[in-house]
């Protein structure tokens, strides 16, 4: 492994207090993580400390030695970097002293530089996202990453991990803040997706190797991918939803904020409506993401190839799936078709990309494009 950034001794300390006081914070804070986590870490050491309930003997136990804690770094394939360091992402200093003392991380180090760098998209949303939010996280992953832009998330299930997914199918920049250790890939089902994030991008944590998330952890991780972010996107977040803590402090943080905007009366989508509704930027492409960060046509972004031409009858059953149709009896009444017709178009219409099925068996629009061209 190429050589990294360091930590000093007094940040790493810092690190493993975090993870030694980990169980305490999570009790100080059940029931309400979200506001009072950045408050809470952004208290001194004693102050930490003395504002957490009382612990059993394992919180007691001495920190390890400093050779001892780059031991643990170097051994999980990881390195440090504190804010000590040049190397450090100069957005994170916009935090103060919500910021983390140190981070640790896999991946090529010297990819650290892009994220002080111009060009930071944060993309966030739901874990239980629609087949068309997924397809939408998925383009704009791509389409942002294509355009040079470096795209942040979480790598949590849903619309985190489309975003990172896109980013790595268009051979971009694409950086992971983890809730864990950074040598622990959270949620365990995303191994695979962690391990080409290693490989191509760049995973972060707060929190030293070895350490397992907790509940208290995902909205800590939240002010990191807000800071991160030149812009930080909502793709679908329902009204009470994590994504709007990170919402928030993007605000706070006078970060750009954009929202996907969704169906009226989809739950799914009711908290990105709401964003909309309080003045967030519109978001339907990587496009209007490029244009409210860089100014409109500064950038285009590079559009995916369409999908095939359709005959008629094709066209016409996806224009009803996209007005709302989403099933048999709804084409077959909204088109006049027979039922077999109406359902051999709809097996092709998905075999072909334009449409897919989401969790509650509905046809949903893809974000494939069709082929006006060739029509």
């Amino acid at each position: 492994m190429s050589a990294g950034p360091s930590a000093c001794e007094r940040c790493l300390r810092r690190a493993w207090l975090l993870a030694g006081l980990s169980p305490r914070i999570e009790r100080a804070l059940e029931g309400a993580p979200g506001r009072r986590t950045g408050e809470l870490l952004g208290l001194r050491d004693s102050e930490l400390r003395g504002a957490l309930p009382r612990g059993g003997a394992s919180d007691r136990r001495e920190a390890p030695s400093p050779s001892a804690m780059r031991e643990a770094v170097a051994s999980a394939d990881s390195w440090g970097c504190c804010r000590h360091d040049d190397a450090y992402p100069a957005p994170l200093r916009d935090l103060g002293t919500q910021a983390p003392a140190c981070l640790f991380g896999r991946g090529d180090p010297r990819r650290l530089e892009r994220l002080s760098e111009a060009g930071r998209v944060t993309v966030v949303g739901s874990r239980r996202p629609s087949g068309h939010g997924r397809e939408t996280a998925i383009l704009l992953g791509r389409e942002l990453a294509a355009a040079g832009l470096v795209v942040v998330s979480g790598m949590a299930l849903g619309i985190d991990s489309c975003a990172h997914e896109g980013a790595l199918a268009a051979d971009g920049a694409t950086a992971a803040i983890l809730g864990s250790g950074p040598d622990v890939p959270h949620p365990a089902r995303m191994r695979r997706l962690y391990g080409e994030i290693v490989r191509d991008g760049l995973v972060l944590a707060e929190l030293p190797p070895g350490v397992q998330a907790r509940r208290w952890t995902f909205p800590a991780r939240n002010r990191i991918m807000a800071a991160l972010g030149e812009l930080v996107v909502v793709v679908e977040a329902r009204r009470r939803s994590g994504s709007l803590i990170t919402a928030d402090l993007a605000q706070e943080l006078g970060r750009e904020l954009g929202a996907v905007p969704g169906r009226v009366r989809t739950s799914s989508a009711g908290g990105t409506n709401q964003l909309l509704r309080d003045g967030a930027q519109v978001i339907r492409s990587g496009q209007d993401a490029l244009d409210s960060l860089l100014g409109a046509g500064v950038a285009e972004a590079k559009a995916a190839p369409p999908g095939p031409a359709l005959d008629r009858e094709l066209a016409e059953v996806l224009e009803l799936v996209e007005g709302g149709a989403g099933n048999l009896d709804a084409i077959v009444r909204g088109g006049g078709l027979a039922v077999g017709a109406a359902a051999v178009a709809l097996t092709r219409l998905e075999l072909l990309g334009y449409v897919s099925l989401d969790g509650s068996g509905r046809y949903q629009r893809t974000t494939l494009a069709v082929d006006t061209a060739a029509a």
